[in-house]
């Protein structure tokens, strides 16, 4: 169940990211943000990365092998880096509509299922 939980945490933290690393390129779209400053928009990108937090510090939390969980350092931070992926691919190409996915983003995903295995294997 840990197991579970720390994916789960790790997804909603990621969508957080992807809108405060990315969202707000999509400002100029919306009427009423496209005149924000640097720092407006800086501020906005700190509070959805406060969100960011309040998921990702406790998916690594319960997720940790030290703390009782099922995942190493390495396994959490493999899972971290495939899950950004996957939330970041999904937000651009269906909420964000500013890219296609083609025939290389998928050899690429291919390639993140093998890194996974590779971490997760016990040789």
């Amino acid at each position: 169940m840990k197991s579970f939980y720390t994916i789960f945490l790790l997804c909603l933290s990621n969508l957080f990211m992807t809108f405060a690393w990315y969202g707000h390129l999509q400002f100029k779209k919306i009427s009423a943000l496209q005149k924000l400053g640097l720092v407006s928009v800086i501020l906005i990108s700190w509070g959805l990365a406060f969100f960011e937090y309040i998921f990702q510090v406790p998916a690594n939390k319960i997720g940790f092998r030290e703390n009782g969980g099922p995942f190493s350092l390495f396994e959490l931070k493999i899972l971290q880096e495939v899950i950004s992926l996957m939330v970041f691919t999904l937000v651009t190409v269906y909420v964000f509509r500013t890219e296609r996915f083609a025939w290389n983003h998928l050899v690429g995903f291919g390639l993140l299922v093998l890194a996974v295995f590779f971490v997760f294997k016990k040789w």
